[in-house]
């Protein structure tokens, strides 16, 4: 058996050459194995961030390559376990400005695990979930069965793209019967792990067992329902098991992926079920909600953040909220390093590193964005014109083409006219010096970066 020390360097060069260095320098410093105890590896990590998001997205991956080590291996455990960071002398106790002070007061451990009696996380609560227009008929369909259980919108149906906060709120329902009802009878469960569980019935001749377990609980939830297509033997207990659920009135909570009519291989009569309640969706947020979850998030950490740098990141992180807070907790983390505030400059740094690649655009798409933008007519941006309607516009394609799609000042200057590459030169020079004295033109190319 190789020593930890060994174990984990050479883990990590496995790692290196499959993440970037933005992640492997925010996820994997500092990290380190503390103990190999009956098959399972202890990983040390500096925080509950990094904890979470190596959970969340490179668990698998780290068990795959420690078990190419060491068969041996079979679980992976996470401790939070502070040693001095890398190339510094000794560790230091003062609070960064802007930053968490003893983070594990604010995040406790014990928040971080699951109840495995019945897989609820003690973390997904009402109190720590946003509300906007993107989830607000969820929310109140959820607070409406709290009330009225197993009566009102049996089952409720939640389906969005994932990161949208689907577990979380299914998951605070459970939560909070179980905090003022404890004579209820709660479970929460992925339908993979529902499916696991059947199969393993059914090999062990333990499936009476297995039927008896699932019919008695009060509150049944059931998390990523689409796994189950094409699992015609387990869709088949599984409709058993609601029936026999619902005739109780006991509350059914279902989420998905995909609206129940889109689910593919699966039975009509599950389907029919599924939309027998209450059927809501939750979309991406809006950009107010943005601002919202991270204002709430900043501020159950304990961590300052500046108004200015939420609203770039609420305009430039597109998508869910697991990307929002992902980017979120790399700038915490890096500020905890730094041992500061982060610059908005800095945070634009670690938002280029960390957001996703931009899909292929064309001069041409850019030109049309900015033409819609300003609404001008894209044709002007090809004229030899001098009108100041259309010299600002102009300067502002030539100015996003070089810096975000570096374009290089010849190739702007032909596509736009056929114009002198010097004029790039001078429209991008003039737009920079404009960024310093006018917030306005700040905001309108933050605005525009959105639409690429």
């Amino acid at each position: 058996m190789l020593d930890n020390k060994t174990l984990w360097e050479d883990t990590l060069l496995e790692i290196e050459l499959t993440v970037s260095r933005a992640n492997f320098n925010t996820w994997f410093k500092n990290t380190h194995i503390i103990k190999q105890e009956a098959g399972t590896v202890v990983l040390g990590v500096p925080n509950p961030f990094v904890h979470e998001w190596l959970v969340k997205n490179y668990h698998n991956a780290i068990v795959k390559i420690l078990r190419s080590f060491d068969k041996t291996i079979r679980a992976l455990d996470y401790v939070i376990h502070k040693e001095p960071l890398v190339g510094s002398a000794h560790k230091t106790t003062k609070k960064p400005k802007g930053g968490v002070d003893s983070i594990n007061t604010q995040l406790p451990l014990e928040n971080l695990y699951v109840n495995k009696e019945d897989n609820l996380n003690p973390k997904y609560t009402f109190s720590s979930f946003v509300i906007g227009s993107f989830n607000e008929l969820a929310n109140a369909a959820a607070q409406a069965i709290i009330k009225k259980q197993g009566v009102i919108y049996n089952p409720l149906f939640v389906y969005g793209p994932t990161g949208l906060g689907k577990t979380h709120l299914i998951q605070a329902i459970g939560n909070h019967i179980k905090k003022t009802r404890p004579d209820k009878k709660v479970i929460y469960i992925t339908s993979e792990k529902f499916a696991m569980d059947y199969i393993t019935s059914l090999q062990t001749g333990k499936i009476n067992k297995f039927k008896e377990r699932y019919r008695n609980y009060d509150f049944f939830i059931m998390d990523d329902i689409q796994f189950l297509s094409n699992k015609e033997r387990t869709q088949e207990e599984l409709f058993h098991i609601f029936n026999t659920l619902y005739d109780n009135n006991k509350q059914i909570i279902f989420s998905s992926d995909k609206h129940p009519n889109h689910i593919p291989e699966i039975e009509e009569r599950l389907k029919s079920r599924f939309s027998a309640g209450m059927t809501v969706d939750i979309s991406e947020p809006d950009y107010d909600s943005k601002t919202a979850i991270l204002r709430a998030k900043a501020e159950k950490l304990g961590f300052f953040i500046k108004e200015e740098c939420i609203n770039l990141i609420a305009l430039l992180v597109q998508g869910n909220i697991r990307d929002i807070e992902g980017v979120l907790n790399s700038i915490i983390i890096q500020s905890q390093t730094k041992n500061k505030e982060l610059s908005l400059n800095e945070i634009k740094t670690i938002l280029k590193n960390t957001l996703k690649p931009k899909k292929s655009i064309s001069i041409k798409d850019v030109i049309k964005i900015v033409s819609d933008f300003y609404n001008i007519n894209e044709s002007m941006f090809y004229e030899k014109t001098r009108r100041r309607e259309i010299i600002k516009p102009r300067q502002v394609a030539m100015y996003l083409l070089r810096e975000d799609f570096n374009i290089s000042y010849p190739s702007i200057g032909e596509e736009l006219g056929g114009r002198d590459h010097t004029t790039v030169i001078y429209a991008c020079d003039k737009i920079k010096k404009s960024l310093q004295l006018d917030n306005l033109l700040g905001q309108e190319i933050e605005q525009l970066r959105t639409m690429f």
